[in-house]
């Protein structure tokens, strides 16, 4: 890159990273597509992204997706579940080699989860042909819908359904908080919702797929390392709580006299952070829907989303298990009727060793992205979020390479990574693919 790409708020590569080396060429075709996509669904206001699926932001991402392939020369279709596809080579051939991530984003997102690696994906491309590095695989770069969940509540919609991991039946009951459908929504975007379902024959042609993602946290950050590799993704899935009282005045009815789901939902956001402590894990509230939704009135309904992740799912039991026996017992006292569903849930996703430890060879023998190419140790990094990786993984060998993220926020405007470090990304990723797919 020749300098700062900022488009706005939450969208900019700047600074230094790895190291300073450039190549005739190497950072063009980069700086070009970071600035032609980073406009696609910001919000003025937040300076986040905004990209759900199915909406116009996420039909202008996929033109854009689209064009960056034609310009390629790749061949570009959409699967039955809204996937998209740029193909070099033969599709139907076999023993494909995958890259690419998503470009939806969560509510006000930042501008790396997701768009990095499908960018670093045709950078990459880019960056073999310059090479002259001639591929005798084929070779695909995807863009998985709906990887986020944020307008449907589900993550990874688009490659659950092509593993078979999402059923049709239950695909078609999502909805937004507007009551639209799934399938009413992928209808309008012009798409067919009866054609979604599992596609095994697809994820059977492909021979490793490789995900390119930000660091959601700063272990990168604190060894030191540009680039790592992923070793596993840890199991974690999303509860509703629904508590339920009694909608009355806020202004005369007596405190002894109420049943306000408010406060036993409140007791049961702190007993989630204790149980994370306690277990090692993670658990967080952060998605709230009350009824009536008064200012002065007391709640009907109070419904609450728990995210939970942990190392392992013997930890993850336990934060689970320990939030809702709590919310229980505060209900009981307090007169509230409760629900607990689960809604989704991945487990633990230990990425194949034999895929995973190649790849860390190529890149150690490379030199892990940097510009000496030699020498450099790559960490392998454990993470607490999903990705489509994960969800591919029992279909196909998968793999992951991660991002230095000087701050570690992620899901956020301030999501960041230096330009240096990009660049290591793009270099990690080519070599990776180079050793895969090319003579």
């Amino acid at each position: 890159m020749t300098g700062a790409v900022d488009d706005g708020p939450g969208t900019s590569v700047s600074g230094r990273g790895a190291d300073a080396s450039r190549r005739p060429g190497e950072t063009e075709s980069f700086d070009a597509m970071w600035r032609g996509l980073g406009p696609l669904g910001r919000d003025a206001g937040s300076g986040g992204y905004r990209r759900y699926a199915w909406t116009g932001a996420d039909q202008e991402c996929r033109e854009w997706f689209r064009a960056q392939a034609e310009t390629r020369g790749l061949v570009h279709e959409t699967d039955r579940n809204g996937n998209q596809w740029a193909w070099l080579g033969d599709p139907l051939a076999g023993d494909a080699v995958v890259t690419g991530s998503h470009l939806d984003s969560v509510p006000d997102g930042g501008a790396f989860d997701g768009p990095l690696g499908v960018v670093s994906s045709f950078a990459a491309l880019d960056e073999l042909r310059r090479r002259g590095a001639e591929f005798d695989k084929p070779f695909a770069i995807v863009n998985f819908g709906d990887e986020e969940g944020a307008r449907f509540g589900l993550a990874c919609v688009g490659s659950r359904l092509a593993a078979g991991r999402l059923g049709v039946e239950d695909a078609h009951r999502l909805r937004d908080a507007d009551g639209v459908s799934l399938p009413q929504a992928m209808e309008a975007a012009g798409h067919d919702p009866d054609a979604i379902g599992p596609d095994p024959e697809r994820l059977a042609r492909i021979g490793a797929f490789v995900e390119l993602h930000v660091e959601q946290g700063r272990a990168l950050d604190l060894s030191g390392d540009p680039v790592g590799v992923a070793s596993a993704i840890w199991p974690h899935g999303r509860w509703r709580f629904d508590f339920r009282g009694e909608a009355n005045h806020a202004g005369t009815t007596r405190l002894a006299d109420r049943r306000d789901p408010m406060l036993t939902y409140a007791e049961t956001v702190l007993a989630a952070r204790r149980e994370a402590e306690l277990a090692g894990g993670l658990a967080t509230f952060g998605k709230i829907a009350v009824e009536p939704n008064g200012v002065n009135a007391i709640p009907s309904l109070v419904r609450g989303w728990l995210d939970s992740r942990a190392p392992d799912q013997a930890a993850l039991d336990a934060v689970v298990s320990g939030v809702e026996r709590a919310a229980r017992e505060h209900a009981e006292r307090a007169g509230i009727d409760i629900d607990v569903v689960r809604e989704s849930f991945t487990p633990v996703v230990d990425f194949q060793h034999a895929l995973r430890d190649e790849i860390r060879l190529m890149l150690e023998e490379r030199g892990g992205g940097g510009a000496d190419r030699g020498g450099r140790t790559v960490p392998l990094l454990g993470t607490g979020a999903g990705h489509d990786a994960g969800i591919l993984s029992a279909s196909v060998p998968t793999a992951m390479l991660f991002v230095r993220n000087p701050t570690g926020i992620s899901h956020s405007p301030a999501e960041h990574a230096a330009e240096d470090d990009c660049v290591a990304g793009v270099r990690a990723l080519a070599d990776v693919l180079e050793g895969l797919a090319c003579s």
